[in-house]
Order: structure tokens, then C-alpha cells, then sequence
């Protein structure tokens, strides 16, 4: 074992031709894999263009011994090399950098609607505490903030306390805004526009749903079967058979969780009885004919799936997440045909 090193891009190199040149191995002696972590695939990328044989294995992928209680990097490192040598690890999926880019700016949307949402939050369970409740119809329209922003506390301390999370909500209120317009930007020139384009025709995603799930799922052409995109996803029951015996549990929850949450989210869109809406009309303009007929079809299919998932008094959290999961092989066969 070499020893350890910085994942810096010039360090690593640095280290890289320094081991090349004291075992005089040239670059199609030498074979990399790393774990996927939070160093991401710079790394991955930039050894491939330098011609290096490099894969990324997930954590999950990598097998372990029950009896194997010793975790040091060194031992990890050994048995990395040892795995990849007798060819029993598979690299996953290394995204390009205009699909890693999108992604990042859609997750940092996220990252702001949730950062928005915690501090409305907060602010509510602030006046509540204080004996203030909001009698209207509906919270964080513009009745509401004019109540917010006309209300008089008791102590000018609160008061403060107050404006401040009025501040915090309308930053981020335009960090959203702002995220939003470069994800729209960008749109316009992503090589993946068309297919993005063409699920927004589908009920329940618009541009960012749409932008999400293509970004965090990448190439579909990797998936040789639907049920290959659903594992992926972690849409899948977990099983434990044996003999005679079969035994399903809660769905694995492997693979990309944001893409699995965001299916979930736009899969209770299809509770409601199929319709082509007002806002669904407009994003189908354009589209080809063999889309619309998938988006209809994916209506009707999983409506009625809801519904008999209903009478049989299943739990609405796993009606979500099984419409999610053929949901996704509505995607698969879009994919499919935009390409």
C-alpha cells in the first residue's frame, strides 16, 4: 500500500505518476476504483480523460463478511483492490458534467424550499406560543403576509424576532426566484431539453419535477428493463425467501433517493380522475402524438391502480409509493422513444 492521499485533482496526479514511475507501469498496467462519496466524480472524470482505466463503486455494492468488525482505510483500500481484481465489483453510473451541473442546481432548489419551509415553520410555532393564530383561509398568501408584517406584540423584543423571520422568508423567497431562472436557462440549452419536454406533458410534472428526474437518473439507456429503473430507485419490496417461504417487506429505499422522493411527490397527482387539465394542455403543445397517448394511457393505468389499492385498505404512504413505482416505467418508455 502506497499510503494515503488528497482527493485534489494535481495532488493525486502527482501521486499517481510517482507510483507509475517507481513500479514503471504505463497507463494500460494500472486499473482505479474508488467508494462514491462526497468527493463526487471529478476525480472518476479526470482519470478517464487521462486515459486511466477508473471505476466508482457504491458502498452498498461492496461485500462484506458478517464476522468483519476492523474498519481502517487501509484495510479498505486492500480490499478494494483484492474485489476489483477477481472482477467482483461493478462501477456504477459516472454522470457527464452538463448532467452533474443541472443536478446540483436542482438540488440546491430543494435546499432553499426546505430552508423556506423550516423557518415558516418556525415562524408559526413563534406565534403560537405567543397567542397569536391566523384566522384566514390559507397561510403565506398575500392576506397573510400583510397580517404578518401589520401584527403588534407585546414586547418590541419580539417584534424583532419577528421582522427577522419575515427577512429570512423573503430572502429565501427570491433565492428560489433566482435558482428558478437559472434552471429555466439552462434548460434551453441541456442536450436532455426534449425528453425533459416531453414528461413535462405527463400529469403531475412540471419544469422542475421533470428537470429533477432526468438529471438524477441520467442515461436511461443503461436500463435494459423498466424493473431495472425501479431497483435503481429503491422502488422495489425487499425480500427475504426461502424454500417454500416468501416474505416481502418495505421497499428498499436504494439507489437515488431524490429522484425516488420526487416520483413519489408527483405519483399522488394520479389520485384524482384522469383529466388533461388547463396547465397539462399547454405543456402538451408541441408534443407528439405517441407521447400524449403514453400520458393518457399513465393516467388512466394508475388512477385505477390507486383506486383498487383503495378498496383494498392499503395504507395511502404505499398506494404512493407503488403508483411511483410503475410511474417510473411510464418514464422508461418515454425515454425510450425521445431518446
Amino acid at each position: 500500500m502506497y499510503g494515503k492521499t488528497t482527493a485534489d485533482l494535481k495532488a493525486f496526479e502527482a501521486v499517481l505518476r510517482r507510483i507509475m514511475k517507481k513500479y514503471e507501469l504505463a497507463k494500460e498496467d494500472m486499473a482505479l476504483c474508488y467508494e462514491a462519496g462526497p468527493t463526487g466524480f471529478v476525480l472518476a472524470r479526470r482519470l478517464i480523460k487521462l486515459g486511466f482505466e477508473c471505476i466508482v463503486i457504491a458502498p452498498s455494492k461492496i461485500p462484506t463478511q458478517s464476522g468483519d468488525r476492523v474498519k481502517t482505510d487501509r484495510r479498505d483500500a486492500r480490499k478494494l483492490a483484492r474485489l476489483y481484481r477477481a472482477g467482483e465489483l461493478e462501477g456504477i453510473h459516472i454522470p457527464s458534467v452538463e448532467d452533474e451541473v443541472i443536478r446540483d442546481v436542482c438540488r440546491g432548489r430543494t435546499d432553499a424550499v426546505n430552508s423556506m419551509a423550516c423557518t415558516k415553520k418556525q415562524l408559526l410555532s413563534f406565534l403560537l406560543r405567543n397567542g397569536y393564530r391566523y384566522k384566514g383561509k390559507a397561510h403565506w398568501g398575500e392576506p397573510h403576509m400583510r397580517y404578518l408584517r401589520e401584527l403588534v406584540l407585546a414586547d418590541p423584543a419580539q417584534k424583532v424576532v419577528l421582522e427577522e423571520y419575515l427577512q429570512r422568508i423573503d430572502f429565501a423567497v427570491k433565492q428560489v426566484e433566482r435558482i428558478d431562472g437559472q434552471m429555466e436557462a439552462l434548460l434551453q440549452t441541456w442536450s436532455r431539453k426534449p425528453l425533459v419536454e416531453a414528461l413535462m406533458g405527463f400529469k403531475g410534472f412540471k419544469r422542475t419535477a421533470a428537470m429533477v428526474i432526468v438529471s438524477e437518473i441520467g442515461h436511461f439507456g443503461r436500463f435494459e428493463h423498466p424493473k431495472q429503473l425501479m431497483a435503481y430507485l429503491g422502488l422495489v419490496p425487499s425480500e427475504d425467501s426461502s424454500g417454500g417461504r416468501r416474505r416481502q417487506g418495505s421497499i428498499t429505499k436504494c439507489g437515488n433517493s431524490h429522484a425516488r422522493w420526487m416520483l413519489v411527490e408527483s405519483a399522488e397527482h394520479y389520485r384524482k380522475p384522469p383529466k388533461i387539465a388547463k396547465g397539462l394542455s399547454v405543456r402538451q403543445e408541441g408534443l407528439s402524438r405517441e407521447v400524449k397517448i403514453i400520458s393518457w394511457h399513465a393516467q388512466n393505468r394508475l388512477n385505477k391502480r390507486w383506486n383498487k389499492l383503495i378498496f383494498r385498505g392499503m395504507h395511502p404512504n404505499k398506494i404512493r409509493v407503488a403508483v411511483a413505482r410503475e410511474l417510473s416505467s411510464y418514464i422508461w418508455d418515454l425515454a425510450k422513444i425521445v431518446g
